[in-house]
């Protein structure tokens, strides 16, 4: 499995014509709701969803607000709000659970691991239920390591 997360858009495409393996970005978010070119663009998260890959979104809050602000009193929706948009363009099978927890500025209402049940639980008051939160959470990614892992 290769992750795509930390390469560029030109080094995307050259991987997804090449590989015959879902795509998998395991920490990003969506170009159109945040600028930043660590994010992927509609025609990216198509091929993704295209290869039966998953998108793993990312917490660092500049990678999620529409300003690119590095604020962490960021609000937890800012996470729904990628989480939303993907699954809503690429469906709920290649969404996931992405943090970047070592290294990312995090929103303060998460703060670590620890915080994953508000995110749950924002993610529930938005219309999730427990079947799409197993998917986001961990099913998504079962999946796509039992297609791509080899013994």
């Amino acid at each position: 499995m290769l992750d795509l997360s930390h390469i560029n858009e030109k080094g995307f495409w050259d991987i997804a014509n090449l590989s015959d393996a879902p795509l998998v970005v395991t920490h990003a978010g969506a170009y159109e709701l945040c600028r930043s070119t660590r994010n992927l663009t509609d025609r990216q998260l198509d091929a993704i969803g295209e290869s039966d890959g998953v998108v793993g979104v990312n917490f660092h809050v500049a990678f999620l607000r529409a300003d690119g602000r590095l604020d962490p009193k960021t609000p937890l929706t800012e996470i729904v709000r990628h989480i939303d948009y993907i699954a809503e363009r690429i469906g709920i099978d290649h969404v996931a659970l992405g943090s970047d927890f070592d290294g990312a500025t995090i929103p303060l209402e998460l703060g670590d691991v620890t915080g994953i049940p508000k995110l749950l639980e924002s993610l529930r008051k938005h219309g999730y239920d427990e079947k799409a939160l197993r998917k986001v959470t961990h099913e998504n990614w079962v999946r796509v390591l039992r297609r791509t892992w080899k013994e």
